[in-house]
């Protein structure tokens, strides 16, 4: 056993306290999708505009990861998450008394301020935790707290907007909020005397690499794919494949159980084999998505889709988050972590607008599916041109900065 594993506990509480971060950000960020055709008819505006709040929202990801990962990188890290939580918690209250679409909109952006940096900082924390061959677990298992988000509480919140209204949902991610500030204060700890805070031109110098960039934009093609799909999946389930409304939420119940489960099995498999893992997950998204064209109108079909859109969606995080890392190594982790939390909030916002451009302006609901996977497949080739880049080199000790022995 090396010195490292003996030093650091495999899975300490610490990273469930971000989990529980995660939780909060994650609810917030989907609830909306289970609600789109409810804010939509109380603020009186069209579907494809409710769903801009979710562009809106990935927008602000995409713009706020570097801005605050900037306006905090004097800060400890345990400092800035903390002050991140707040960020997010008035966000959202704002959210729950919003009287009209523009409040709402500002409201979002708020919220979605920040969601970057907390993932991006979250991530370097939870990496910083473990050993060194535990690294894409400990990200997978604080990005747990999103897919248990998608299982529990954007079921939980469409069920809470269907029962008293849409803002009912926003009110309860807002204590949700409050309960993860105090988790983290109290369970993180105080960062080491060696964990001091990094220049932010210092770390902007570190992802200014092609390996680092070409890691970037597979993240967006990937997961702008997934969002073509999944910010319309409430319209897709009602309209197309003929479920009742009160079916959505146990249906997202599946998705949910398919992310948690592609989670973890993604982290497992990228401790192993990190590049195999990143191909083989983007391949299967791919697969799913196209396929899911010719399921439309099945509703078991549908279900069983739903679940497999869940493991092949989130299957890709842990891999493509330690990708990053990795090639950012030796200087500049926090905000390369950032910027690729930032990256699959731009993809969601490419996809949200994709699928409305899709549906509104033609050829319709039923082909988003298809358009998804071949943008999902424009993010594979991008993956396989960084793979034949690397040329065998090996990686670098997200620990030290010094070149470890393994390979990507």
């Amino acid at each position: 056993m090396s010195a490292t594993s003996l030093a650091k506990p495999r899975m300490p509480i610490a990273l469930y306290a971000l989990t529980a971060g995660a939780f909060g950000i994650g609810t917030t960020e989907f609830v909306i999708m289970g609600l789109l055709l409810q804010v939509a008819a109380d603020l009186r505006v069209t579907l494809a505009a409710a769903g801009l709040l979710i562009t809106g929202y990935a927008l602000g990801v995409f713009v706020g990861a570097p801005l605050l990962t900037a306006a905090t990188s004097r800060l400890h890290r345990k400092t800035a998450l903390v002050a991140l939580m707040v960020i997010f918690t008035v966000g959202n209250l704002t959210s729950a008394l919003a009287p009209n679409y523009a409040v709402l909109m500002i409201a979002r952006i708020i919220t979605s301020l920040a969601h970057g940096t907390f993932f991006g900082v979250g991530a370097v924390v939870a990496t910083g935790l473990v050993a060194e061959d535990r690294k894409a677990s400990a990200i997978s298992i604080m990005f747990t707290g999103l897919t248990v988000a998608t299982l529990l509480g954007v079921p939980a919140g469409a069920w809470l907007g269907h029962a008293y209204g849409w803002r009912a949902a926003f009110w309860a991610v807002t204590v949700i909020g409050v309960v993860a500030t105090a988790i983290i204060a109290l369970w993180v700890p105080a960062d080491r005397g060696d964990a001091a805070p990094v220049k932010f031109f210092e770390e902007l110098r570190g992802i200014a690499k092609l390996q680092v960039l070409l890691g970037l934009l597979m993240t967006v093609l990937g997961f702008a794919g997934v969002f073509t799909v999944f910010t319309y999946i409430q319209a897709i389930l009602t309209t197309v494949t003929g479920f009742a409304d009160s079916a959505v939420s146990p249906i997202l119940l599946v998705f949910g159980g398919g992310l948690v489960v592609g989670n973890l099995l993604g982290g497992r498999l990228a401790d192993r084999r990190l590049t195999p893992t990143l191909l083989g997950s983007l391949i299967l998204l791919a697969v799913v998505l196209g396929t899911m064209t010719f399921a439309l109108h099945s509703k078991a079909a549908m279900i069983a889709f739903t679940g497999l859109l869940g493991i092949a969606a989130f299957a890709t995080v842990a891999p493509l988050q330690l990708r990053v890392l990795q090639k950012a190594a030796g200087g500049g982790q926090s905000l390369a972590s950032s910027f690729n939390i930032a990256a699959f909030n731009l993809g969601n916002a490419i996809g949200a607008w994709l699928g409305g451009v899709v549906i509104s302006h033609g050829p319709g609901i039923g082909a988003v599916t298809w358009v998804a996977a071949l943008v999902t497949v424009s993010g594979l080739l991008v993956a396989l041109v960084s793979v034949r880049l690397d040329r065998a080199q090996p990686y670098v000790s997200l620990d030290r900065g010094a070149c470890a022995t393994g390979h990507a």
